[in-house]
């Protein structure tokens, strides 16, 4: 690879450390909480979550990485952070930068596999009358209730089963699909596998735009930090959404429920949703540019 090509830039080791360290700061004020609450073996429903539900550790957060293109200067190996002397860096001298060559076939197959969902999921019409009917059909007829030890319900299961009944669920989400109760299941307007996701995910969706952190996680180091926390910052955004419209009861963590079995509630969760699904959009724009970036990295 020739890393003196114009499409690489150069960063001095100062303006590197400034960066990073400012990522840390930004990032640390997500992480700090999680990490303290899990040495205690406490939980918070909405601030826990994204650690909990999607495989990556707070570390990966906190860490800074330049991405594909960057070049970091420095006047001693040993004062490297170590995530920088990785097998996906190659160390020349007194600079380091993500190395494309170490990425093979297979995981360039699922970088395109992944660019390809994002780029259908962009594609379809988006659907804002779900109105997070997702996590009441979880609950449906106390088959399952996910969060019981840690939030109670707050309306009698009669008016969630009754909510669930009467309502039309839209559900594109097969990752939250699969978490329904056996008999809401059928109750969903359309069929979901995990191989059908290409065809079914759509822009509007809180948990599709909520995923970009885990498409994000999955292509690192090579994408950068910087998008990463973007995409995390929007998904703690999403998941506040979707607690706030759920059936639980999560006042002893201060969260104001958005009731969306009130028709106020669903028109108030519909504009959260549009707001939100408008920075996914644009977030899951440079995502795709980033990733295909990658893929014709030689």
């Amino acid at each position: 690879m020739d890393v003196t090509a114009d499409k690489y830039q150069n960063l001095i080791e100062a303006e590197w450390r400034k960066i990073a360290q400012d990522h840390f700061e930004i990032a640390t004020t997500f992480t700090a909480g999680p990490r303290l609450r899990r040495d205690h073996g406490e939980k918070h429903p909405v601030e826990d979550f994204l650690f909990n539900y999607y495989p990556y550790p707070i570390a990966l957060l906190e860490q800074w990485h330049p991405g594909l293109g960057i070049i970091l200067e420095f006047s001693d190996l040993e004062l490297l952070p170590a995530h920088l002397k990785g097998r996906r860096y190659r160390i020349d001298a007194n600079s380091c930068y993500v190395d494309p060559s170490t990425i093979d076939e297979k995981e360039r197959l699922r970088f395109q596999w992944i660019v390809e969902l994002l780029e259908a999921t962009e594609r379809h019409v988006p659907n804002y009358a779900c109105h997070g009917l997702h996590e009441w059909a979880m609950v449906y007829r106390a088959e399952e209730i996910r969060h019981a030890t840690i939030a109670p319900l707050r309306l009698p299961q009669a008016e969630i089963d009754e909510l669930v009944s009467s309502r039309p669920i839209t559900c594109t989400h097969f990752d939250a699909f699969r978490f329904f109760a056996n008999q809401a299941k059928p109750l969903n307007r359309h069929p979901l596998s995990l191989d059908s996701r290409h065809e079914n995910e759509q822009p509007g969706c809180v948990h599709a735009n909520m995923d970009l952190y885990k498409w994000a996680a999955k292509s690192m180091p090579w994408i950068g930090s910087k998008i990463l926390l973007e995409t995390f910052q929007l998904a703690t955004q999403l998941r506040d959404l979707d607690m706030r419209a759920s059936p639980y009861d999560l006042s002893a963590w201060n969260v104001v429920p958005i009731k969306i079995e009130t028709p106020d509630g669903r028109k108030a969760y519909e504009t959260e949703q549009r707001r939100l699904a408008a920075l996914g959009s644009d977030l899951r724009k440079k995502l795709i540019q980033a990733i295909h970036r990658v893929i014709s990295a030689r």
